[in-house]
């Protein structure tokens, strides 16, 4: 038989998968994440309104109420990530925490019509819901992996993070339509419905799930594992300081927020929810151009251009002294600009972190990252409150624009800034006969007969 050394063996290229938006079960788990995040933001009114219009609720106990729905993620966020790990199928999980959520949330209005509901029942509610969506996040940030193909995370991601922008766009309205005509403990209803759909959606993925779970050694030292790995890989460590920076001066700033609207810059109240809005509308755009911009670019560029940005908002804010026209129109043009590229961000920040965890510490390198990020939440609105009582509000503001800007050392430092390519040296175009053998296979140019 000849051999010839032209020949390469017939090999036929894996098929590309077909574009996302005709993927069923890609759109299922679309569709089960909007519902079900349209239904909290829902809450994230009636609950409060709840608490306060019917049971007439004391600082203090709204405080508690508050803090119930951030408290899981402190206690069990670390923990959960572990679990994940542990699973070979991710789904019935996440079932499990939709249609315990769901049940969570029909007890306000029963026990409403029953003359049973009080501040301590909504406040079990918000901790069992809050414990499910920690063991939902834990277990949905693998299974992404499972439904959808590597080369399509980036698009899969950014439409995430567009329903994430339609609910919080969306959301309050809905909320306040519902409290209208239902009266707030009813609205609650809207969030159950919510989760169970987002259940049943769930339920209909048939994409057979091929995790390793990763063999235990004990939920301690399961915990330590995902912690050692996220401070000791130079690429998720980075993003892990730049996501706790930027979430840090951002809470700071939204503790003052709302103080700094009214009282320095004298925006209207009705149009504070409007600017809001912006940002959500900017999310979208973000979604729709994230992927783009990373197939030509890459997640890389993309992640570090857009954090050279994320304080243009609040220094735009911090510097404002014109008029009520001039402060709008800023505000407005950098809030959406700002929500745009808060998604781009957020978008290629969890692709990259997909990538670059190992598939048996994906779990815990995100509930990993998720804890830190929730924990400094509290720090940072409790430290920009407390800087506000010294220094004023637009001393605060203008500190957290530079604190932001901090974040920019983490990414531009790590493995994840690019670096110019290195040029070797072209070989001559016509080489002399006599040369020696190592050199003919060495070199590039050469070819075999």
């Amino acid at each position: 038989m000849k051999h010839s050394l032209h020949t390469l063996p017939d090999t036929e290229p894996a098929p590309s998968p077909p574009p996302l938006r005709r993927q069923r079960d890609y759109r299922l788990l679309w569709t089960a994440r909007t519902v079900s995040v349209t239904g909290s933001e829902v809450s994230k009114l009636a609950i409060p309104l709840t608490a306060v219009t019917l049971l007439t609720a004391s600082p203090s106990q709204m405080g508690l109420l508050t803090a119930a729905s951030a408290v899981p993620a402190l206690l069990f966020g670390l923990q959960s990530g572990a679990i994940a790990d542990r699973l070979i199928r991710h789904r019935p999980l996440m079932i499990a925490c939709e249609l315990v959520s769901c049940a969570a949330a029909l007890t306000v209005p029963i026990a409403w019509l029953l003359g049973l509901l009080n501040v301590a029942w909504l406040i079990i509610v918000a901790l069992t819901i809050g414990t499910a969506g920690v063991l939902f996040k834990a277990a949905n940030f693998p299974h992404i992996a499972a439904v959808v193909a590597p080369q399509q995370r980036t698009e899969a991601m950014a439409g995430f993070h567009a329903s994430y922008s339609v609910a919080s766009v969306s959301g309050p309205g809905l909320a306040a339509l519902l409290i209208q005509f239902l009266t707030a403990p009813l609205a609650v209803l809207a969030e159950a419905f919510s989760f169970l759909a987002s259940a049943f959606l769930l339920r209909a993925i048939r994409t057979p799930e091929r995790n390793t779970p990763t063999t235990s050694k004990g939920m301690w030292r399961d915990v330590m594992e995902g912690l050692k790995a996220s401070i000791t890989h130079p690429v998720l460590r980075a993003l892990l300081a730049a996501g706790v920076t930027i979430n840090f001066f951002a809470m700071a700033y939204t503790a003052v927020h709302m103080l700094y609207m009214l009282n320095e810059l004298h925006i209207p109240k009705g149009l504070i929810g409007a600017l809001i809005a912006l940002g959500g509308a900017g999310g979208l755009l973000g979604a729709w151009l994230t992927p783009r911009l990373s197939r030509r670019y890459g997640e890389e560029r993309v992640l570090l251009t857009s954090v050279i940005f994320f304080p243009l908002e609040i220094l735009a804010a911090g510097l404002l002294t014109g008029p009520l026209w001039w402060n709008l129109a800023m505000l407005a043009l950098t809030g959406t600009i700002i929500g745009g590229l808060v998604v781009a961000f957020a978008t290629c920040m969890g692709v990259i972190t997909l990538r670059e965890a190992a598939p048996e510490l994906r779990g815990r390198v995100n509930a990993t990252m998720t804890f830190a990020v929730q924990g400094v939440l509290a720090l940072g609105g409790l430290s920009g409150g407390l800087l506000a009582e010294f220094l004023g509000l637009r001393p605060v503001v203008l500190i957290c624009a530079a604190g932001m800007a901090l974040s920019t050392i983490w990414l531009w430092t790590s493995p994840l800034r690019p670096t110019p390519p290195t040029t070797e040296p072209t070989p001559p175009p016509h080489p002399s006969p006599p040369q020696t053998l190592t050199h003919l296979i060495t070199s590039k140019r050469h070819s075999w007969p």
